[in-house]
């Protein structure tokens, strides 16, 4: 039992600051099979996403979900310190409980305890250690709880500073592409192709997407994080701008191609690296986003809003071709999250968050 003992709660101690390592400071994806932060969101995700799809009224579903990401990574924190605290405490038990205080017995339970004021570093002196093994486990066990503390403080500014980056650009999309963002509404208000407000747009969203894919590998928790507003996601986001970049690459003249390629990759990446880290196959939209008469429609409503298109033959084929590059990935990753995604032009009776207040008025200018 005392061999089991040890074994154990070196494993734990061991697998915890692994994990937290591999979680908080390793800036890069990890690829071992079993991974305890994997599985936790895995097995946490799935009754939350089954419950949150039972949830008819699209306003209190997102409420719901936008407690999971928060509440997952506390939660997760959480678990981890539980286990330091488990396995420092078997240490104990294992080394023979060398612990003294008055009325306090020699037992699993005084372990808990002590182990408990030891990692968080409260120092109450009630209970000490009485042999030399107790003192270094005391001593290695403080030192790091003291590390957990200071990386826990840490790592949470972070997140949330990731998540303000990537909710800003989404947020900028609200004047420029509608809400939610479509690429025939962010054409359409940027059809002057001598304003370059169409390339500066799909310039900071190269970089944004590039961005929010080394954000998200590092701490995939993020994706987890809902949007300010209920019709706002980044996945909708990258999907319209995706959008728009393989339309500006076959179908509308003088627009910034070059520019356009450049965002389109950036992009594409992001999404196929995301549906990897999450496992999440490409898989075929239950309904085409953009069939053949919504493209004359599209195109008929950018004409009219004074783009200029190239009226290549091929248009649809060489169109289709770009689609299929990334919407097996985007449909993947919104069906993973429960977002909904954007279509190719805008509801005539869709409004701008900011266009609209909490009473439900839409203000024109």
């Amino acid at each position: 039992m005392v061999a089991l003992a040890v074994i154990f709660g070196a494993v734990i101690v061991v697998g915890v600051l692994l994990e937290a390592f591999e979680t908080v400071v390793l800036p890069r994806r990890v690829t071992r099979r079993f991974r305890f932060a994997r599985g936790f969101y895995r097995f946490t995700w799935a009754p939350s996403s089954a419950l949150a799809r039972r949830v008819r009224n699209l306003r209190r579903r997102e409420g719901l979900l936008a407690l999971y990401g928060p509440m997952s990574l506390l939660l997760l924190l959480a678990l981890w310190a539980v286990g330091l605290l488990f396995g420092f405490a078997l240490l104990q038990w294992a080394a023979g409980s060398n612990l003294q205080g008055a009325g306090m017995p020699r037992s699993f339970t005084t372990d808990l305890y002590f182990s408990g004021t030891t990692l968080f570093t409260l120092g109450l002196g009630d209970v000490t250690p009485s042999a030399n093994i107790a003192r270094v486990l005391t001593v290695l066990e403080a030192g790091l709880g003291f590390a957990f503390l200071a990386m826990v403080i840490s790592y949470l500014p972070v997140v949330y500073q990731a998540f303000s980056r990537r909710e800003l650009n989404v947020s900028l999309l609200d004047g420029r592409a509608g809400t939610p963002p479509t690429a025939g509404e962010l054409l359409r208000r940027n059809s002057d192709p001598t304003d370059g407000n169409l390339r500066e747009i799909l310039h900071e969203w190269e970089h944004s997407a590039a961005e929010l894919l080394e954000s998200h590998i590092s701490y995939p928790v993020l994706a987890y994080f809902r949007s300010q507003h209920d019709n706002q996601s980044w996945i909708s986001a990258l999907t319209a701008i995706l959008d728009a970049s393989a339309l500006c690459q076959v179908g509308i003249e003088g627009a910034p191609s070059r520019q356009a390629q450049l965002t389109f990759a950036m992009a594409r990446h992001a999404v196929v690296d995301l549906a990897q880290v999450f496992n999440t196959p490409p898989q075929e939209l239950r309904e085409p986003r953009l069939a053949p008469e919504s493209l004359q429609y599209l195109l008929a409503q950018l004409a009219e809003a004074g783009v200029h298109l190239s009226l290549n033959a091929d248009l649809e084929q060489r169109l289709t071709e770009l689609r299929i590059m990334y919407e097996p990935y985007v449909a993947a990753l919104a069906e993973r999250f429960l977002v909904q995604l954007p279509p190719w032009f805008r509801s005539p009776q869709a409004h701008d968050n900011w266009r609209t207040s909490r009473w439900g008025r839409a203000y024109t200018v």
